[in-house]
């Protein structure tokens, strides 16, 4: 564990509710009975359950600024995830090449509705028939894809609404809907991140957001008043970067920096309520071009136990 004086002078970051839309590759769809919290499960089907760990590919780990390749030669798409080869977190056409070949994903959970991670018509051209995303803005998004829809030509997906603490159980997975502290053109717009949990295995997706608010602690469990099973991963997001260009820059206000995860991340470990595997680091994503080195300084200088992600990076978690 980090010496905390050595961690102070670092850096001096339904049924569902509109039903069942047909099957969804190696995902059936079971009855179940549902509550408000608890939307009704999708399983593998008979004889996939094999066991495996939490497999997660970043199709891309970069923020808003990134637009190409920049004069250092560096590249970063916009963040987005893929887990298990069959569930999206966010999906823009920056992405579409990280996909790896032949893999059909037809599940998205959308974090919140800035274009940097969601794209209607993307998703359309992907084929996906299923879309989780923020009740608080789920009749916008409905205008959106069926806009989408007329100027592709391509189906509407299933467009599912979650609120904080909804669960969908799907392949193999439970993802839990968490409150991200973001902000959006749209004042009432509660954006979120996910928890994703699979056997023993509790992953947080965090971004973006600025820190872990309190209910979405509260939700996981890793807060002290509502003390549950421990996280074993987190992948947060870091926009800006360590000391006075990170912690003081405007966005603190709605990202979080380098410190702001490595302060998280300390506390947890401390406090017992992260449990990683033995080596596994805390993965940052979403890293604005404008406030970081390349990966190869980022590599040299993070503090442990953090790892600056990178697009087609693929990732075991284990617990």
């Amino acid at each position: 564990m980090m010496d905390r004086r050595k961690f102070l002078n670092i850096g001096a970051g339904a049924a569902l509710a509109t039903g069942i839309a047909g099957m969804l590759p190696g995902c059936a769809a079971a009855a179940a009975a549902s509550t408000d919290n608890d939307r009704t499960p999708l399983h593998l089907k008979e004889g996939e359950e094999d066991g495996s760990p939490l497999k997660m590919r970043f199709l891309g780990t970069g923020a808003a600024d990134w637009n190409g390749r920049d004069d250092r030669g560096e590249l970063r798409r916009l963040s987005s995830v893929l887990l298990d080869g069959k569930v999206l977190i966010d999906f823009t056409p920056s992405d579409e090449d990280m996909l790896p070949k032949g893999v059909k994903p037809e599940v998205i959970f959308y974090t919140h509705s800035h274009g940097d991670h969601y794209n209607p018509k993307a998703a359309l051209k992907l084929g996906l028939r299923r879309v989780h995303l923020g009740s608080s803005w789920v009749e916008r998004a409905k205008a959106d894809f069926e806009k989408a829809s007329k100027e592709t030509g391509l189906k509407v997906p299933e467009i599912v609404p979650l609120s904080p603490g909804d669960k969908v159980t799907i392949c193999g997975m439970t993802i839990t809907a968490l409150p991200a502290n973001h902000a959006t053109g749209d004042l009432k717009e509660q954006t979120l991140m996910y928890l994703i949990e699979k056997q023993d295995v509790r992953v947080i997706y965090a971004t973006d957001t600025g820190g872990i608010p309190a209910i979405a602690a509260r939700i996981v469990g890793i807060d002290p008043h509502a003390k549950g099973k421990a996280i074993t991963g987190l992948v947060m997001e870091a926009t800006m970067g360590m000391g006075v260009e990170g912690d003081e820059d405007f966005r603190i206000f709605t990202h979080s920096s380098v410190g702001t995860v490595l302060r998280t991340t300390h506390m947890l470990l401390d406090k017992g309520r992260y449990t990683p595997a033995e080596g596994q680091p805390v993965y940052l994503t979403h890293l604005a071009r404008t406030l970081h080195g390349t990966q190869a300084e980022l590599d040299a200088t993070l503090p442990e136990p953090l790892k600056a992600a990178y697009d087609g990076l693929e990732v075991t978690f284990t617990a």
